[in-house]
């Protein structure tokens, strides 16, 4: 990390006070294990565990700048941030941008608008439902509406206790929980009116075809030209020279073809460090994407249970570089489908081969499963070209038998409107079927969809 980034954290730590560090902290709840920021008592160590967490970094300050926005810090927005409040609102006006969310910048902005007295009503009220020793003097209201949290009194779409305090002393507040819960109910609303469903929309559909059309508001649009970036990070030679991956080149030059085929604007990264992966996918978790529909991503390496080894035999955790790619990392992707293809080994169980060879490096440990939280992240779809435990295999003539299988797939079923979890479970089904020299291989798919994922064939 740079020294000047260092000597930026450092100034703006020093200018934070005691109270503005407990806001920061509730306004980073969302984002921050609660245990983890309850041991922290000083402006520094906030910034360190934002750090920690990636959520600030010497080229991504934006959630850092969203903080001292909502604290209302503008003269440090300005002047070590090189930002303004007109630019903050117009930021935060983008659908997706900001990273505080509406519930907690509507418990930070009622705390701010309750006077000593009002504050001192909503302890009394709370008695029958708080311990004594959670209600002091000294209690600040940021902190009894972490109680009510903890003890299940108040949640994001449950504000009915609150609003019953309020009512009785500030029903102006209480007016600003009704304006939240409507706001709530009206993006509920639109979620589900996004897509058409009239069958004139599609005049030239019939049959099986007319009745998907009748479905579009279960299928991800599809719209843009290019429809998103399809990423491949490709590793073939290796420091090792026994570990190099014959016929992975094929593979590239495969998804190359079909994706450019599909409108996407196709990049291909040869032979990358372990940390050099993690950059790159960090990267493009980084651009803005509101004019693309999706994103792809093809990892051929080598590998361990649930990582990727770079060229330089260091691995790195697939589910971090997942995780670049959930709504709060990146929110310009935020509800579009992000898709992870990953040519490699999740374990060390060998089947004897010959004209094929495993993706894999050595002796591997297997004590845990991977991708253990993806069912968290939403839009989100990963193939894997084996199950935990196993090896894939990979033809030094024709490339993997997975992308091979995968490709050859979707070049056939994409003109069908086929989605592609139905596509990949025909790849399992095929992948599945072949002797590899005595040898079997089972892929496998984990997805977090919400809709169908259909690519747009070009006419």
């Amino acid at each position: 990390m740079s020294t000047e980034f260092h000597k930026l954290l450092f100034e703006i730590s020093e200018a934070l006070v005691t109270d503005e560090l407990a806001a920061l902290k509730f306004l980073s709840l969302d984002h921050v294990p609660r245990r983890k920021l309850e041991a922290i008592h000083e402006p520094k160590a906030f910034l360190e565990v934002l750090q920690e967490k990636d959520m600030i970094g010497a080229g991504n300050l934006f959630f850092l700048k969203e903080l001292l926005y909502r604290i209302h810090r503008i003269d440090l927005l300005t002047a070590h941030l090189g930002s303004s409040r007109e630019e903050m609102e117009r930021e935060l006006q983008v659908l997706g941008r900001a990273q505080v969310s509406a519930y907690r910048q509507l418990l930070y902005g009622i705390a701010e608008d309750l006077t000593s007295e009002d504050v001192r009503s909503v302890k009394f009220l709370l008695q029958k439902q708080l311990p004594k020793t959670k209600l002091q003097e000294n209690a600040s209201m940021l902190q009894v509406f972490l109680e009510m949290e903890i003890n299940g009194i108040i949640k994001e779409d449950n504000l009915t206790m609150l609003k019953d305090i309020l009512q009785r002393f500030r029903a102006d507040i209480k007016k600003k929980i009704d304006a939240y819960e409507e706001k709530k109910k009206e993006n509920y609303s639109r979620e589900e009116v996004r897509y058409p469903v009239s069958v004139s929309v599609y005049p030239e559909e019939q049959g099986a075809e007319g009745e998907a059309a009748k479905q579009h508001g279960k299928i991800y649009k599809m719209k843009n030209n290019p429809h998103g970036y399809c990423l491949i990070l490709n590793n073939h030679i290796f420091r090792n020279p026994r570990y190099n991956r014959e016929g992975t080149l094929q593979d590239g030059e495969a998804v190359k073809r079909v994706f450019k085929w599909l409108q996407f604007e196709t990049v291909e990264y040869m032979d990358l460090e372990g940390k050099k992966i993690y950059e790159t996918i960090k990267e493009y978790s980084k651009k803005d994407h509101r004019n693309m529909d999706c994103f792809v991503c093809f990892i051929f390496s080598h590998g361990e249970k649930d990582k990727i080894k770079g060229v330089d035999d260091e691995c790195v955790n697939i589910d971090d570089l997942v995780s670049c790619f959930t709504g709060t990392n990146c929110p310009s992707l935020a509800g579009k489908p992000k898709v992870f293809i990953i040519q490699a080994c999740q374990g060390s169980v060998r089947h004897p081969s010959v004209a094929v060879e495993s993706d894999c490096s050595g002796p591997l440990e297997v004590d845990a499963s991977p991708l253990t939280s993806i069912p968290d992240k939403a839009d989100i779809l990963i193939g894997m070209a084996t199950v935990e435990d196993y090896l894939s295999y990979r033809s030094r003539r024709t490339g993997s038998v997975y992308i091979q299988s995968l490709c050859e797939k979707m070049e056939l079923l994409c003109p069908q409107r086929e989605d592609l979890a139905a596509i990949l479970t025909e790849v399992n089904n095929e992948v599945a079927k072949r002797e590899l020299e005595g040898s079997k291989q089972m892929p496998k798919i984990t997805s977090t969809l919400l809709k169908k994922l259909i690519f747009e064939v070009p006419q």
